[in-house]
């Protein structure tokens, strides 16, 4: 069971030095919280999956970047305010040359994106932390990463807070031979990024992806729908969905979105 920071412990918090300590990747019966169906499946062997307080990911050593991150997020964990460190560090859980390092992105052109969003995990200083982990990232273009990216990672949060319910996310990168590789450690650039977004009350369920790509995108989620049952045919990754919710099901829109609520709540309880 997750502990939710006090207030006042994180301004305490907020005093500190930034520089961290990794603890070790913990056993993956710590992540029931975060994997609440289930752990998604991958054909492609030899790929390490690691848990962390706030997620659950699963590692490709070969593209050192995330196949697949899945976490959960409460209406309360949607207004956590432990504030943003930037507290980029390699993954100590993983062997040099089978992972990525920050100096990989020097000078790449690319940011270095989050799968789980450090916005999503500022509930607790060591889960903020961690959401900073290079095994958390993928070489995202600007224009993705801070544009329709960023879009879909704060009305997750919205919905979370308006519905009370809570949502379990998976999310991950899509590539391929063709695409090309960034730094020393020949970090893969993923051309598609995607998303898959459940109402662990209602069971509805929507799919997204996303082209990782220098254009604006706009902010419109709904052009980006697409269907489970697709997502998991190109990356070959099996996502658990709640009984009864259809994976061949492709959505007409998203469910509206009012930003200004969560938004509201969250500067007065980190006021």
């Amino acid at each position: 069971m997750r502990t939710f920071i006090t207030a006042a412990f994180i301004a305490l918090l907020a005093t500190t030095a930034l520089a961290w300590d990794q603890k070790p990747s913990l056993p993956l019966d710590a992540c029931k919280d975060e994997m609440p169906l289930g752990i998604p499946k991958l054909a492609k062997p030899g790929n390490k999956l690691i848990c962390r307080t706030g997620y659950a990911l699963q590692h490709d050593q070969d593209a050192k970047i995330p196949a697949w991150v899945s976490w959960t997020i409460t209406p309360q964990e949607t207004i956590g305010c432990v504030k943003r460190t930037n507290a980029f560090v390699a993954d100590d859980s993983l062997p040099k040359g089978a992972r990525a390092e920050v100096k990989d992105y020097e000078k790449s052109g690319f940011d270095k994106g989050h799968l789980v969003p450090n916005g999503d995990q500022s509930w607790d200083q060591q889960v903020e932390y961690e959401s900073f982990l290079m095994s958390n990232m993928s070489p995202q273009y600007p224009a993705t990463n801070r544009g329709i990216w960023k879009q879909l990672e704060t009305a997750t949060r919205a919905w979370s807070f308006e519905s009370k319910h809570d949502f379990l996310i998976y999310a991950g990168n899509i590539w391929g031979p063709a695409d090309r590789t960034i730094g020393d450690s020949k970090v893969k650039v993923p051309h598609a990024l995607f998303k898959i977004v459940i109402d662990l009350t209602t069971k509805q369920v929507f799919a997204f992806r996303f082209l990782n790509t220098q254009a604006d995108s706009g902010s419109d989620l709904t052009p980006f729908l697409t269907s489970v049952s697709a997502l998991e045919k190109e990356t070959g990754i099996e996502f658990p969905l709640p009984q009864g919710a259809q994976k061949d099901f492709k959505p007409i829109t998203v469910w509206p979105i009012n930003f200004k609520l969560q938004a509201d709540a969250k500067a007065v309880t980190c006021k």
